[in-house]
């Protein structure tokens, strides 16, 4: 009896230890938006890649790009991408668990767009095969270190890393961490990206819990905005954005600067920014 009891404290130990490890993500947050404000509100400049790690590949898409094509009716209710819509709407976590076992088998996530919602898969299972179907969600497993749920997404549609052009390919690996503290949220997320991204991609946001904080519905209905010539996708052939030059010049920042790359993520790019002729002002008209 005397080892039964032991082995019966043991136990409860290791059952306490595992469950301390562990902190409850469940409830309603609100974003808040002192992070990157002009990046998420009112929207980055066409042209403005600086801090990204993008390729060549990427930036020959994004000085492509053109804004009209958001008026297009199939973009205007497209969904935005599990890594990315979370920047700009308020979530709500919350668990679920084996009835019998109280096993955690998943943690839900509910995006106030669109009314997307998306499911962490807790209880081990493997991830599937490549050409498995990718969605804007895509399919995300997680796991406990100490007490940061940490999340590895693959199977994501094309998306998009800033919305002025700068694309997320389908072949990207998402990495994120949720750390909580009392009332607040913080969520990072790495996004390591083979066919757009010369190296990983930082990106961290944070939240406040709100008890009272109502999430209604999210409807979408797309309308004719603008009547494009059939067959005519909105773009900019290579060497014809005018609108590129427009955001180095409006800050004095050197054009080479604002085309990003690995390079500008780092401090010690001030130095080299230093030595970079600055464009000339913008005319005023």
């Amino acid at each position: 009896m005397k080892y039964l009891n032991l082995a019966a404290l043991a136990a409860a130990v290791l059952l306490a230890g595992t469950a301390s490890a562990q902190i409850n993500l469940s409830g309603t947050y609100a974003m808040t938006l002192n992070e990157d404000f002009p990046e998420r509100l009112p929207g980055p400049e066409i042209g403005d890649y600086l801090g990204i790690p993008l390729n060549a590949a990427a930036r020959l898409h994004a000085e492509s790009w053109d804004a009209s094509l958001l008026t297009l009716p199939e973009y205007q209710c497209r969904v935005h991408p599990i890594d990315y819509v979370p920047s700009f709407f308020n979530i709500r976590i919350w668990e679920e668990r084996d009835k019998d076992s109280q096993q955690l088998i998943a943690i839900h996530q509910h995006h106030e767009a669109w009314g997307t919602e998306r499911t962490i898969w807790m209880d081990g299972r493997p991830h599937p095969p490549e050409y498995a179907l990718h969605t804007s969600q895509g399919f995300s497993t997680g796991k406990w270190d100490g007490e940061i749920l940490t999340v590895t997404t693959t199977h994501l549609k094309e998306g998009w890393i800033r919305r002025n052009g700068i694309p997320r390919s389908d072949r990207a690996i998402v990495y994120e961490n949720y750390i909580r503290h009392g009332d607040h949220l913080t969520w990072v997320t790495v996004i390591h990206d083979p066919a757009y991204l010369t190296e990983p991609f930082i990106r961290t946001r944070d939240y406040t819990l709100s008890t009272g904080l109502v999430m209604g519905a999210y409807p979408c209905e797309s309308v004719v905005e603008v009547v494009m010539p059939k067959g005519k996708i909105p773009h900019h052939l290579p060497g014809t954005n005018e609108f590129l030059a427009e955001f180095p010049a409006r800050y004095g920042i050197p054009t080479e600067a604002a085309m990003g790359g690995a390079e500008t993520m780092y401090p010690e790019y001030q130095q080299k920014l230093k030595t970079l002729p600055k464009p000339a002002p913008l005319k005023k008209k």
